[in-house]
C-alpha cells in the first residue's frame, strides 16, 4: 500500500462467535460483511464500509493465541522483518513472526513495550488504505490507546512510526488527554492508565448518528459501558462491549 510508513491500514477483530459478531457489528456499523475468498486465511471475513471501501476484517480466534478476543490494529510499513528487529531493540517483542499471505502482502503480530499488541504489515495492493478516515461513515475515525506509561510509549511509536504529540487536552485527575499525530493528521490519542484501568487499544468507528445507534447496541446483545456523550468538537462518542465481550467505540453526530 502506498500511505505513508506508520499510518493505520486494517483492522480486524479476533473474536469467539463470528456469526454472532457478523450479525452485530453489520446492524449497529453498517458493515457488508462477507467472506474473503482468500485461500489460507480460515474463515476470514472482510468488512465493508458504506462508501463501498474495505476497512478490515474479523476471524474466529485460533486456539493458542496468546491474547484475548479483541480488535487489532495493523500500522504500514516498508519493511516487516526490520520493524519486528527495531521493536524488539526498542523494548517491545515479536508474538508471531513475519509470514506472507499471497496477494495480500507481509505481516507480523508483535507488541509495544507495555504489551499492547498490533500487528505490522506491508501490503502488496498498489492502492492507499482509507481504513482510517476521521468522518467517513463505517471507517474507523479514531485510535485510542490506554497505557501505562504514555510518555515511554510515546518515545517508543515515535521512535518507530514517527508519531507525534503535538497538543494535549488536561483532563483533571485523569491526566492529559495526548493526541497523537502523523503525516499532518490526527490518528487518536494516548492516555496514561489511571489507578484500577485496564490498558487497552481501542477503536472508535464512524456512525452517522450516535443517539439512532445506541439501541442497535443494546438491541444486539451488546452492552453500553460509557455514554453517549459530546466530546470536544461537536461529536459524540459511546463506548460498548459487544454480545461476546469484546470493547469497541463509536463516534458521530448526536
Amino acid at each position: 500500500m502506498t500511505n505513508p510508513e506508520g499510518t493505520p491500514i486494517w483492522y480486524e477483530l479476533m473474536t469467539s462467535d463470528i456469526d454472532s459478531a457478523q450479525k452485530f457489528y453489520a446492524d449497529v456499523v453498517g458493515w457488508s460483511i462477507a467472506p474473503s475468498g482468500m485461500e489460507g486465511t480460515g474463515d476470514c471475513r472482510i468488512l465493508t464500509a458504506p462508501d463501498g471501501q474495505g476497512v478490515g476484517g474479523m476471524m474466529t480466534l485460533p486456539e493458542g493465541a496468546p491474547m484475548k478476543p479483541g480488535w487489532f490494529c495493523y500500522i504500514g510499513v516498508a519493511d516487516v522483518d526490520g520493524t519486528a528487529e527495531k521493536i524488539k531493540s526498542l523494548g517491545g517483542s515479536v508474538l508471531m513472526g513475519a509470514q506472507d499471505i499471497a496477494g495480500v502482502g507481509r505481516f507480523a503480530m508483535v507488541a509495544d513495550p507495555q504489551g499492547l499488541v498490533f500487528y505490522i504489515m506491508r501490503g502488496d495492493s498498489p492502492q492507499e488504505s482509507q481504513a482510517f478516515h476521521v468522518t467517513a461513515p463505517g471507517h474507523i475515525g479514531w485510535n485510542e490507546l490506554v497505557t501505562g506509561d504514555h510518555k515511554a510509549a510515546f518515545a517508543f511509536y515515535g521512535e518507530l512510526f514517527d508519531w507525534e504529540n503535538k497538543e494535549s487536552m488536561p483532563m483533571g485527575e485523569m491526566g492529559d488527554y495526548c493526541f497523537i499525530d502523523h503525516g499532518g493528521e490526527r490518528i487518536g490519542a494516548m492516555m496514561t492508565a489511571g489507578p484500577g484501568w485496564t490498558t487497552r487499544s481501542t477503536y472508535y468507528f464512524n456512525v452517522p448518528s450516535i443517539e439512532g445507534t445506541v439501541p442497535k447496541i443494546t438491541g444486539g446483545g451488546g452492552t453500553v459501558t460509557m455514554g453517549p456523550h459530546e466530546v470536544p468538537g461537536g461529536m459524540h462518542i459511546v463506548m460498548a462491549l459487544d454480545p461476546q465481550g469484546v470493547a469497541f467505540a463509536l463516534v458521530g453526530g448526536k
